[in-house]
């Protein structure tokens, strides 16, 4: 099986789950948010399996860029419109492998899930 790897091109914390996922031989796919999108059934999944808070990326530029009234009263349903509207609020990267959907990068996370 091949795991996918969601987020966009030119995050610094994408290209280093890209390349340690290269350096450790793991399988994997890149979904580009920036030019596919994201798909609004894996984006339900992966809130069913991890809530819809962790997926939402609040410091980045994008959710701080958006107007007031969408930031305030984020609820699931809010914050699964504006990760499908604006695909760079979703924490990056998102890795899926099968069942597996992990957030974020973090070397000896990584190391855990392909041991």
């Amino acid at each position: 099986m091949t795991a996918t790897l969601y987020g966009i091109p030119n995050c610094d914390t994408v290209k280093k789950a890209r390349t340690w996922l290269t350096e450790h031989d793991v399988a994997h796919t890149f979904h580009d948010y920036k030019k596919a999108g994201v798909d609004e059934a894996a984006l339900g999944a992966w809130i069913a399996q991890l809530g819809w808070a962790p997926l939402l990326n609040r410091a980045g530029t994008t959710f701080r860029k958006l107007p007031d009234a969408d930031k305030a009263n984020i609820d699931a349903a809010k914050a699964r419109a504006l990760m499908i509207a604006h695909p760079s609020t979703i924490k990056r990267p998102v890795l899926v492998d099968g069942d597996r959907v992990e957030v974020g990068f973090k070397p000896e996370r990584y190391a855990a899930l392909f041991a």
